[in-house]
């Protein structure tokens, strides 16, 4: 027995070693364009089943004030400030906020700490099932706030310039429309919506005949992250699901577009749950009622006014985003009362205008040069 096993694996190892020479045969004799395309699917494969992952957020930081699960980090210069204006970065409840300091040259918390802001990123952390009665309400008038005023004191400054990144950037103008009597110098707002009209293919998911949102909250408590991200990818299926695979196996030879292509599908794959209470409220409120734009927006019973905003304003879109698409976020200028105001539009799109070339050579410097012009 013990000898018929032994030869029996004797028997497989000589057919495997025969068929891998018959491949490897059948390799030398292909054109050499095949061999160039099986090198890359092969280089392609590696990189997805054995490479590790890219470290990300690598700016120096500290944490200077936590409530929940929220922490604010404030980002050690490398040099001395050059503005007394701080900046607050404010992301989304969606995704993690490392998306704005991915890699060293390819991120907007670097590249304004260079030029001599002080800069604090608000980050939400990630919500637990005790997290799921959290609700728009809570992030805007206890967050945010509480927040903002732990910079002002931790910079010794007297007012203070503040950044909202997409969901982030229509929570920073509710809180800016109820708190117009804080110090704030300067408000920019990066493919931020504002007006819920139009939403494209989310307009048809979301539709209240069809989408039983009560029924979703009740049932997950807090909705998934794969859900958001399945969600978003549906509205560009064949470019979502695959294209970031067929990219890499055609450009896998490229170590510089390897890199990126790592980063960004970390990040992507990197998401948190969305409080319950609060996704009822994005999804009601915003996609399915367009409160805000109609000035019909109550949080925690005080009306949102958005032409409270009166201070300088810089409001980017990007021309290829599907999620806040151009109309929706240029559609807060007509709404604020501020005179020092600027819409710009980005050849860009939702995440390409924060992490990539374009961002590198566009964004950072049209924010930069902007805030610098308005800050002490």
């Amino acid at each position: 027995m013990r000898q018929s096993k032994h030869t029996n694996r004797k028997v497989v190892e000589e057919m495997a070693t025969s068929y891998i020479k018959e491949w490897e045969k059948l390799l030398e004799a292909m054109p050499t364009e095949y061999k160039q395309s099986a090198g890359r699917f092969k280089r392609a494969l590696d990189i997805i089943t054995e490479e590790a992952e890219p470290e990300v957020g690598l700016s120096p930081k500290e944490v200077i004030w936590k409530k929940n699960k929220a922490k604010l980090y404030c980002y050690i210069p490398k040099q001395e400030k050059l503005h007394k204006t701080p900046i607050l970065l404010v992301y989304a409840l969606i995704n993690k906020p490392y998306i704005l300091d991915l890699t060293p040259g390819n991120s907007l918390v670097e590249y304004l700490v260079d030029r001599g802001f002080d800069v604090y990123l608000l980050d939400w952390g990630t919500p637990g099932l005790e997290d799921q009665d959290m609700k728009l309400d809570d992030y805007i008038l206890d967050y945010i706030p509480r927040a903002f005023k732990k910079v002002l004191r931790h910079s010794g400054a007297t007012d203070l310039s503040v950044l909202g990144y997409c969901m982030g950037g229509t929570m920073t103008s509710i809180f800016a429309s109820l708190h117009d009597d804080l110090p704030i110098r300067n408000l920019i707002f990066m493919t931020s919506p504002f007006d819920f009209t139009e939403t494209g293919l989310y307009g048809t998911f979301l539709d209240e005949r069809y989408f039983n949102l009560d029924k979703v909250v009740d049932t997950l408590g807090n909705v998934p992250p794969d859900m958001i991200d399945f969600g978003n990818k549906m509205l560009k299926p064949i470019t979502n699901f695959y294209g970031p695979y067929v990219s890499l196996v055609d450009r896998s030879e490229n170590q510089r577009f390897v890199e990126s292509w790592k980063l960004m599908q970390k990040w992507v794959g990197d998401g948190i749950p969305f409080p319950g209470a609060a996704y009822r409220q994005w999804i009601r409120d915003f996609y399915q009622e367009n409160k805000l734009i109609k000035g019909e927006l109550e949080i925690r019973g005080r009306k949102v006014d958005l032409s409270n905003i009166k201070v300088s304003v810089l409001n980017i879109a990007a021309s290829r985003d599907h999620i806040a698409m151009p109309d929706q976020v240029k559609a807060l200028m007509d709404a604020i009362s501020s005179k020092d105001k600027e819409f710009k539009l980005l050849q860009t799109g939702h995440v390409s205008v924060v992490f990539g070339p374009k961002a590198v050579k566009e964004t950072y410097p049209s924010i930069g040069n902007w805030l610098e012009k308005r800050s002490k």
